[in-house]
């Protein structure tokens, strides 16, 4: 054994877990994602995806899917830079651009791609890079990525925010970079406050990662932004196809001189492979459908009000979480895991949220809706997480 293998070797963290017998992770799904999944023999419950508006398994989506498949075969053998534009590209990027209120947009093979490629290149040496604690890792590599100088602040502390642009140099660009929607909690970021300090400093720049607000939030849901009303003060929009859009890739949304630059020089833009046709004309589709169905938003937003309810009633500690996603939390990471099993062996999927997605006293199970849940599957999965938060003590 080498010296690499010989550290490599100290992480034994997923063995302790296996030896529980509570390895929560890779689980093999046997079919569509939907409310109700097969696995491993049997049919559970499924709030343990980010699929916001139900639409993954929808039909059309998948018939423009395969159609496009048809059309442009399986990829592009290139990156967006070189031979792998398509007309459909370019028309999701326009119609993305348009519901998201900004000039232009740029489309990404992944939503992890986009902030890491983005947020790397857009500030020079003297600039600062200045993201909220809890944001997502994306968001932490690119800013990792990045010449910058970086900083962060306390969680949605805006005073804590204030405190680290007072120290930042009149002179130099100050682009904070936030989640909308912050994914393990559910809570949303102080926009306006943000938005307030951005006027009240000078060469101040915002970009929002919408990954968890776009067909959630907003009118249409158009995400956050539009949420608060303040799309036209957020210089950079960003999301995902993964979750709402029912299918795999991201996007930035900005003026036309941001977007410029960024096909330009985002190296995770131009020196990856882009998007297939068959993912690509997918979330046209689910955007379609989106905009066309509103009543899948108004859906979603009742069984997720119908949820905060029953677990508020059985004394379930869910923070302060505003959206479809709802932290359970457990404070203690044996017992996340064991929930997370027991809870399967209920037949409900749920989701283990432990360091370093969220501090060490923080653990939590993460249960989240799609617009196709029913009331009577919430009721079936509340009644299941009581009975294992009470034999594990968790819940008095």
């Amino acid at each position: 054994m080498n010296l690499l293998q010989e550290r490599l070797a100290k992480y034994d963290l997923p063995q302790r877990v296996k030896a529980m017998d509570a390895y929560p992770y890779f689980r093999e799904i046997d079919g569509k994602q939907g409310t109700e999944v097969d696995m491993g023999g049997q049919k559970v419950l499924m709030f343990g995806s980010n699929a916001y508006t139900g639409l993954t398994g929808d039909e059309r989506v998948i018939e423009a899917g395969v159609k496009a498949m048809r059309k442009y075969g399986s990829g592009c053998a290139g990156s967006r830079f070189l031979n792998g534009t398509l007309d459909l590209h370019v028309q999701l990027e326009k119609e993305l651009a348009e519901y998201v209120g900004k000039d232009e947009a740029l489309c990404f093979s992944t939503g992890f791609s986009v902030n890491a490629g983005v947020i790397a290149c857009l500030t020079g040496k003297d600039d600062y890079i200045i993201c909220d604690d809890r944001d997502h890792a994306s968001i932490v590599d690119g800013r990792r990525l990045s010449f910058s100088k970086s900083a962060k602040y306390k969680h949605n502390d805006m005073a804590d925010l204030e405190r680290i642009l007072k120290q930042c140099p009149d002179d130099v660009v100050k682009l904070i970079v936030v989640d909308g929607v912050f994914s393990m909690e559910g809570d949303l970021a102080k926009l306006p406050e943000i938005i307030e300090l951005k006027h009240k400093y000078q060469n101040v720049s915002v970009m929002v990662d919408e990954a968890h607000g776009i067909g959630v939030f907003g009118r249409g849901g158009r995400g956050v932004c539009d949420h608060f009303g303040l799309t036209d003060e957020v210089d950079l929009i960003m999301g995902t196809f993964s979750k709402s859009l029912a299918s795999i890739g991201g996007f930035i949304a900005a003026d036309s001189i941001i977007i410029n630059y960024l096909r330009h020089n985002a190296r995770t833009y131009i020196f990856s492979a882009s998007d297939t046709p068959a993912a690509t004309a997918s979330a046209i589709e689910a955007l379609h459908i989106i905009q066309n169905e509103p009543e899948r938003i108004e859906k979603l937003w009742s069984v997720t009000r119908y949820a905060l309810k029953r677990f508020a009633e059985e004394g379930f500690e869910i923070g302060e979480t505003e959206s479809p996603i709802i932290p359970l939390y457990v404070r203690d990471m044996t017992k996340t895991f064991l929930v997370t099993k027991m809870a399967f062996d209920e037949g409900v999927f749920i989701n283990p949220v432990i360091p370093p997605a969220c501090a060490p006293q923080d653990t939590l199970v993460r249960f989240a809706l799609m617009a196709n849940h029913t009331n009577e599957q919430v009721d079936r999965a509340v009644e299941a997480l009581v009975r294992v938060f009470r034999k594990l003590d968790i819940l008095k």
